[in-house]
């Protein structure tokens, strides 16, 4: 038998085997881009906007207040950055500017229809710098005004439609480096939408 089909056989085992372990070994940190670091999601906790100064790690959102006005509800978001190498030193280079975030629903039985079956997904601006060895809490909606009087959450008002709706917030929070490489985080928040008082 020739040796040249053997050693053909073999290198593509050995090239099998390098993509293996390298994917095992980088996980997550192989998917964040070409910066040197990545955003880690500390906390996450909302507030019913009708609920001034109670905050939970779920949201209970109320689309209709008991005298009939409607509130935003908003999310405060506390995060860090780590180094992808543990040898990076704290340098203002290595910081992370955080530009925008996009709010996403979703429900778990997969009706995910904007407008029909969960509200409109959004973007917002933010503002804000991550720097090495310390953390950052900044705050922006989770609701808007606007999905309060639009489908499927004006339809709920009254106990018209659904008594309650349970959606999942998908939360993408996006940032660039000094290096101008873009960072990325994706957290979520169980939400639960009901005209509580009505």
């Amino acid at each position: 038998m020739s040796k040249h089909p053997l050693s053909i056989l073999m290198r593509l085992a050995l090239a099998a085997a390098c993509v293996i372990v390298s994917v095992s070994c980088g996980g997550d940190l192989l998917r964040t881009g070409r910066s040197p670091v990545y955003i880690i999601v500390n906390t996450i906790s909302a507030a019913n906007g009708n609920a001034a100064g109670t905050t939970s790690s779920f949201l209970l959102s109320d689309v209709r207040a008991d005298d009939g006005s409607i509130f935003n509800d908003n999310v405060t978001v506390d995060m860090q950055i780590d180094a992808k190498n543990v040898a990076a030193t704290t340098s203002s280079l290595n910081s992370v500017s955080l530009t925008r975030y996009h709010v996403e629903y979703k429900r778990a039985d997969g009706r995910n229809t904007p407008g029909v079956d969960v509200p409109y997904g959004f973007d917002g601006g933010i503002a804000g710098t991550l720097f090495l060895g310390g953390s950052f809490a900044t705050s922006f909606e989770i609701v808007r005004h606007q999905a309060k009087r639009e489908p499927p959450l004006a339809n709920m008002t009254s106990g018209g439609g659904l008594r309650f709706l349970d959606v999942i917030a998908m939360i993408t929070i996006y940032g660039r480096d000094q290096n101008g490489n873009d960072v990325q985080v994706q957290t979520q928040m169980d939400i639960h939408f009901a005209d509580f008082g009505g």
